[in-house]
């Protein structure tokens, strides 16, 4: 799994280009954990094969035809997600939590507990791989349930049909999704850059590795717009024993890649793809120890 503690570190270009690189002599599943803002597809041009309704809990929906109009699910309502027009009470779906305490209250039993559409995930076909991905609606909560859903899919496609590898592009920050993201894999490849929040982000999201006993290692994006910056992340890495798989430089070549719809490592020469094709042999041994 690809993670960084935080987005725009670049985790999905170097994941495509993890991808394309592991494709060439491996069979590989891909997986696009960041479910609230999915683009590995924007840069994988996936064509769609399957499609599934997401339901992340449920809502209160009251049944006019049973409704005395006696109010007291309103009343009991703490997320003032009931509302009367003209004498008829109905829900409001944005504002329900599902907490279910209309459906218990209401003594005519006029409100019934429905599952939530809160978004789709996807089986998609990508000239690397099967790629799985989701959109979740908006407004609806990222528990961390439906990056579960994508990541399991995609680790029973790759056992069913004897997958090489699984790269998962995690999501951002630390929290539930990401979480669900990691938990089991062999490696988590961090990815930092060279800011002056550098270091903290790199000690949040290992703080979450290390807490799950997940094996680390770190690569440095844009190393070279801040060479300080980079040797005070080279030394923290040294310090914490982890090991340190690739620096890549920066270069515009990265987004004339995306703007095609590529991974940079399409484009055999350059500093850039060369230094990615060493991050994969690296993380390759990493993998094999």
């Amino acid at each position: 799994v690809v993670l960084s503690g935080k987005g725009g570190t670049g985790k999905t270009s170097v994941v495509a280009s993890l991808a394309h690189l592991a494709s060439e002599g491996a069979s590989i599943v891909l997986a696009d954990a960041d479910v609230d803002a999915a683009n590995l597809e924007l840069v994988l041009s996936p064509k769609e094969m399957e499609r599934h309704t997401f339901s992340g809990g449920k809502e209160a929906i009251i049944l006019p035809e049973l409704c005395t109009g006696c109010g007291r699910c309103a009343e009991v309502c703490r997320f003032d997600a009931v509302f009367s027009e003209d004498d008829v009470y109905r829900v409001d779906p944005t504002g329900c939590e599902g907490c279910a305490s209309c459906f218990y209250q209401c003594p005519a039993s006029a409100i019934e507990m429905r599952d939530r559409r809160s978004g789709l995930w996807f089986r998609s076909a990508t000239r690397f791989g099967p790629l799985f991905h989701a959109h979740l609606y908006p407004g609806q909560e990222n528990s961390g349930k439906l990056v579960s859903i994508v990541k399991q899919q995609a680790i029973l496609w790759g056992a069913e049909h004897d997958a090489d590898y699984v790269i998962i592009d995690g999501p951002p920050g630390i929290g539930c999704p990401v979480i669900a993201a990691c938990g089991g894999v062999q490696l988590a490849l961090l990815v930092a850059e060279p800011t002056v929040s550098g270091v903290h982000d790199l000690e949040r999201i290992l703080a979450t590795t290390d807490h799950f006993q997940i094996p680390a290692a770190v690569a440095v994006n844009k190393w070279d717009i801040n060479p300080r910056r980079t040797a005070g992340i080279v030394g923290f890495c040294r310090s914490r024993e982890i090991p340190l798989v690739g620096r890549v430089p920066f270069d515009p070549v990265v987004t004339e890649a995306m703007v095609q719809g590529q991974p940079v490592t399409v484009f055999r020469d350059g500093p850039v793809s060369g230094e990615l094709r060493r991050l994969w042999d690296a993380l390759r041994q990493e993998l094999s120890d």
